[in-house]
């Protein structure tokens, strides 16, 4: 028996060390035909049969996607290639790379989950991610007549009383230790504003600002998901939940701006966004869905980012007590002690202070594009149909600034070329409320300033509170972190512009 085990024991050696070689072999193979299939100069994580696909994917899928690709740029450089969902991804962080996608029209589409896009009501439709070009540059011209000319005229108004209004009752917010939670109380005055913009229909601010609330963290989960997740129902039924809830109360909202339609004599000549889009829907130059969705779109926008905006702007005056003080120092020259209308385009600190804010900790720091044409960027190809990151904040922090790592408003102590300074975009996709959204920050700090410096608590920097960066950076919600002590200015502080 001895004799006869010894040949089997060799045999099956001898057979794993060829199936060891062959695998190797196999390994080698679908490395070589990959790159020679898929040659690139562009560094990133390896391919490695499939491998690095998966992994870079779940990267962005686990930690979001801002982190995903901060973590890419400081890892491989400026251009870097990654995967998500198995398509080829590009990260770019360097300025002349971001301001040639920024301008071209060849980049004027944006790529996510089309599931996903379906869920939220965004694919095909509204103007933030529809990839329909030319439906979105139809409504595109709504949003522009709306967020600019006329539009802009009455929105500082609109700001200072809104803003006056809730702070008049700000000691209904504030609870048993003198704390607002201020985060809460920013959003109040949005989305406020943002109804009397461009909706002016009666409505529940807290129960729309949790719907919205629901609607972007839906927005932020199915963006970038695979397929399957569509189809696991325990995972995705209440995002979608969530997304309809808000579509329904839009719908419902809008039914009752048709019944004040329907019942006025005469309309101002001044008529609102939402008024413009029925009137669009009645000669059939937008359908009902695209109509909802545009106003959902306005009304989610400003709670989303802007509001969001003004609160790490509260946190960074308290940490830069100097900036606060001469910002107090020059709308008290401003106003003077008659309390007149301000001239916003003369407060240079304020403004130096608003665009130091959006670079140095911006809520949204990147956007996402996908190539309509072939193109070349600085010596590297890109194919038809590439996705497109472009890592603005991550730019920001890298180049032309004196001070780029720091908290300075030395940083715009003079004139920053556009190339280098791109918070709200620049060319045919810019953010179009970019104007406006500098309207209403100014009018609210300086609203909300001239009555009262804020205190959050006791060490909470905005370093220290927990923030998740996916979609956008957002501080994530607890009772303690997002509360401050709103304490009265003394007299001789400046009065409320009118």
């Amino acid at each position: 028996m001895k004799v006869m085990q010894q040949p089997l024991s060799v045999g099956a050696g001898s057979m794993s060390e060829v199936t060891s070689v062959l695998l190797l072999l196999l390994l080698l193979l679908l490395f070589t035909t990959w790159c020679r299939i898929n040659p690139s100069h562009v560094p990133g994580p390896f391919f490695f049969a499939g491998l690095g696909p998966l992994l870079s994917y779940g990267r962005f899928i686990w930690t979001g996607i801002g982190t995903a690709s901060n973590y890419y740029n400081n890892k491989y450089g400026s251009i870097v290639r990654v995967w998500i969902n198995g398509e080829e991804t590009l990260i770019l962080s360097r300025s002349s790379a971001v301001y040639h996608v920024l301008r071209s029209t060849h980049y004027t589409a944006r790529f996510g989950s089309k599931k996903g896009l379906q869920c939220i009501g965004m694919e095909g439709r509204g103007i933030i991610f529809n990839s329909d070009v030319l439906l979105w540059r139809k409504v595109r011209t709504y949003f522009s007549k709306a967020l600019t000319g006329p539009g802009l005229q009455s929105t500082v108004q609109i700001c200072v009383s809104s803003t006056s209004k809730h702070l008049d009752n700000l000691q209904k917010m504030t609870d048993p230790s003198k704390h607002v939670d201020a985060l809460n109380l920013l959003r109040l005055v949005v989305v406020d504003i943002s109804n009397r913009l461009f909706l002016r229909v009666p409505l529940n601010e807290k129960d729309l600002l949790v719907k919205i609330h629901h609607y972007f963290e839906t927005w932020q989960t199915v963006l970038i998901k695979p397929d399957i997740f569509f189809k696991i129902g325990w995972l995705y039924n209440k995002h979608k939940r969530a997304a309809q809830e808000l579509q329904d109360v839009m719908e419902s909202l809008l039914e009752t701006k048709r019944r004040i339609i329907n019942e006025s004599e005469k309309l101002d000549g001044d008529l609102d966004f939402a008024t413009e889009l029925i009137f669009a829907q009645s000669v059939g130059e937008l359908s009902a869905d695209n109509v909802r969705q545009c106003v959902l779109e306005m009304v989610i926008a400003a709670p989303d980012t802007l509001s969001i905006s003004l609160f790490f702007m509260l946190m960074l005056l308290k940490q830069n007590p100097d900036v606060e003080l001469k910002i107090v120092e020059e709308m008290n020259s401003v106003l003077g002690e008659t309390g007149e209308s301000v001239d916003y385009q003369s407060l240079k600190v304020l403004e130096s202070f608003i665009n130091e804010s959006l670079r140095f900790h911006p809520v949204v720091d990147f956007t996402m594009r996908k190539a309509l044409k072939d193109d070349n960027i600085e010596g590297t190809e890109i194919k038809k149909g590439t996705n497109i990151i472009l890592n603005i904040g991550l730019m920001h922090k890298t180049e032309f600034f004196q001070k780029p790592k720091e908290f300075n408003l030395m940083n715009f102590d003079k004139t920053v070329p556009s190339r280098f300074f791109q918070p709200f975009g620049c060319g045919p996709r810019s953010c179009v409320g970019k104007h406006i959204a500098m309207v209403m920050m100014k009018a609210i700090l300086v609203t909300l300033l001239s009555r009262y410096t804020v205190c959050p608590r006791r060490g909470c920097t905005l370093s220290s509170i927990r923030q998740t960066n996916n979609l956008s950076q957002q501080p994530v919600e607890d009772e303690h972190s997002l509360a401050m002590r709103f304490i009265p200015r003394i007299p001789s502080g400046p009065r409320s512009p009118n």
